[in-house]
């Protein structure tokens, strides 16, 4: 394998770009895409950033807590275990 030097390879290079593109159309398109992301997003109203506020507060909170352990005791008139329900791990 031959080794390449870095004029070697920027001599070869050749533009991929849609921006070098001989079509006007597809220059347009590119040009469009790249203004539009640049442009200001649709603004939000209060009510959803507190609710985005409100929703990231309540999922730390419950990422703070100790996972929620809850035991059901059912049992048959005989006094054996008439239920057994396992909802994930200890």
């Amino acid at each position: 394998m031959s080794e390449r030097t870095a004029l070697v390879e920027l001599a070869n290079f050749i533009g991929r770009s849609p921006l070098a593109s001989p079509d006007m159309d597809v220059r347009n398109k590119a040009l469009a895409g790249m203004t539009g992301r640049m442009l200001p997003r649709q603004k939000r109203s209060v009510g959803d950033l507190l609710g985005v506020v409100m929703a990231l507060s309540a999922r730390t909170r419950r990422m703070a807590h100790e996972p929620a352990r809850v035991e059901i005791d059912v049992f048959a008139p005989d006094g054996q275990r008439a239920l057994r329900l396992d909802l994930g791990q200890d």
